[in-house]
């Protein structure tokens, strides 16, 4: 039985995702250290590496990577679900007054932004307990199961939410931005190529994805770090040092001014073309085999 569009999304989007959590873990556990640590810890993003390979060792790198495994998968795979969907129903209304209308810039960016949303109620739990994971030096979460039985226990359910605020709005305008940007630079280079979309070369997923993931980090990051202090601040909530994201600008502001938004940016950036183009490659490979069946 050939499978519908909705199941074919979703098994190339869970693609993309374990491709995005392999290739992006050792960058993302960088970025969280540099992003949270107390002033003067690391002296640059290579000390921070070289810390960890001293202290910890190599398989440092991947803690904390089970849940992403779990949890990107079905993260990556709603966002592009909703995406397709999203764009599906666009070209359909604009069908309606002409045949020949191609999808908006604005419907692109609305498709993406809903994506993000609706991955956000996911993202944000996960992404919780991976920086947890991260940030710990000792063994006091032994996994990320125990570090969600932790929070329940110290901080109710909505604990495992903590830091939705930020998640919401970076997942929603940041993957706005992302799929508009990508979905422009394939449908340029199709053009140019004078083939269809199911032909995208490999070569120009790459390019396509490692741009947009660049200019999506640029946009976002800020939000980001905002994000992350809520996260790795005290999972009780009589200990914590930041009631509210608003609390977090104001220390930001006073510690470090405009620079301690973009603390860790530089793992970030060089990462970004690597895992996106990674995702995207995975997801479109996936789409065209999927296509076959």
């Amino acid at each position: 039985m050939p499978l519908n569009d909705a199941v074919k999304d979703i098994l190339a989007g869970t693609t993309g995702g374990v491709a995005q959590v392999l290739v992006g873990q050792p960058f993302d556990i960088v970025k969280v250290r540099v992003q949270t640590a107390p002033h003067g810890t690391y002296s640059g993003i290579l000390d921070c590496v070289s810390h960890i390979l001293r202290d910890e060792g190599p398989l440092a790198f991947y803690k904390g990577t089970t849940m992403p495994l779990i949890g990107v998968g079905a993260c990556v795979s709603i966002q592009f679900g909703v995406v397709q969907w999203s764009k599906r129903l666009f070209a359909s209304m604009n069908a309606k007054q002409s045949p020949t209308q191609q999808i908006t810039p604005l419907q692109q960016y609305t498709a993406g932004l809903l994506g993000g949303v609706a991955n956000s109620w996911v993202a944000g739990p996960v992404e919780h307990v991976r920086i947890r994971m991260q940030t710990q030096k000792g063994h006091d979460i032994r996994g990320p199961f125990d570090c969600v039985r932790q929070i329940v226990q110290k901080a109710g359910v909505t604990g495992v939410f903590r830091g939705m605020g930020p998640t919401l709005l970076r997942e929603g305008h940041g993957m706005g931005v992302y799929f508009l940007t990508y979905e422009y630079i394939v449908q340029q280079r199709l053009k140019a190529l004078g083939i269809s979309r199911d032909q995208v070369p490999i070569s120009t997923s790459m390019m396509a994805g490692g741009l947009s993931g660049i200019l999506l980090w640029i946009m976002i990051y800020p939000i980001d770090v905002v994000k992350s202090y809520m996260q790795t601040d005290a999972i009780e909530p009589r200990k914590r040092q930041f009631r509210s994201s608003l609390d977090v600008v104001r220390y930001i502001n006073a510690s470090y001014g405009l620079k301690g938004y973009v603390r860790g940016i530089e793992p970030t950036l060089l990462r970004a073309p690597f895992v996106n183009a990674a995702t995207f490659v995975a997801f479109e490979l996936a789409m065209q085999k999927l296509s076959l069946l």
